[in-house]
């Protein structure tokens, strides 16, 4: 397992856990959640990017996903942007201990979350300590430089980091797109590769690790990178 890497001379803003898995999450191969659960009595799954297709399945595996280590799974069942905007969910998410955002569609899950309450509630209660993880098409969401997966281009995401961006399920990609993607970073950002079942975790202190079962790929100015390479901070300041 790689060690956590700081960035030398960089100021470091504690915040909660941060977890951008790859993808199929809620697996075998997802050996770090065990970890991130520990001290947590509840989980809050979020499923917007999977209102057109079947967020009840989703759900279910998450419960028994998290039960083997007696973590209970509530839902918050917003698929439309006018639920975000409700001051409900974003007292729940507010008072969430974990917050776990499932992929999908992205877009989707863009248009719903971008400069909503609930948005804002689960960055607060990140910034407050909570832990946070966000899979698949989620992961990448988080990014203002969101990949369109599409065809690998960026689009706009929602802002959360700002500093790098993630390329999701990346063990699916072919050469020539990921090649596509890393060409038209602008300078400086940092794009990295997670594959499913893997997570890259930031940890309260600013550092960084990887888990799971397969790898993490830094990218930097159109060149392999190192996971030293990675900002501590997300956001050049806080929010």
């Amino acid at each position: 397992m790689p060690k956590p890497c700081p960035v030398p001379g960089t100021v470091v803003v504690m915040t909660g856990t941060l977890a951008l898995v790859g993808g199929r999450e809620w697996t075998e191969g997802c050996t770090f959640d065990e970890a991130l659960v520990a001290g947590v009595t509840e989980v809050l799954v979020l499923p917007s990017a999977l209102a057109y297709e079947n967020p009840a399945a989703a759900v279910d595996r998450a419960r028994a996903w998290f039960g083997r280590w007696g973590v209970a799974v509530s839902v918050l069942d917003v698929y439309r942007r006018a639920e975000a905007l409700e001051p409900g969910p974003a007292e729940r998410a507010a008072d969430a201990q974990m917050v776990y955002v499932v992929g999908g569609s992205p877009m989707h899950l863009r248009s719903v979350l971008k400069d909503t309450p609930l948005f804002d509630a689960i960055v607060g209660a990140w910034r407050a300590g909570a832990t946070v993880a966000a899979s698949g098409e989620a992961a990448s969401v988080l990014s203002s430089h969101m990949v369109d997966s599409r065809g690998g281009a960026y689009t706009v995401g929602l802002d959360l980091i700002e500093t790098m961006t993630v390329i999701p399920r990346s063990n699916g990609w072919s050469p020539e797109k990921l090649h596509r993607t890393v060409e038209l970073a602008r300078p400086g950002l940092a794009v990295v590769a997670i594959d499913e079942a893997t997570a890259l975790i930031h940890s309260p202190d600013g550092t960084w690790r990887v888990e799971g079962a397969g790898n993490v790929t830094v990218y930097r100015d159109g060149h392999p990178a190192d996971l030293a390479d990675l900002p501590s901070l997300l956001r050049p300041e806080p929010a």
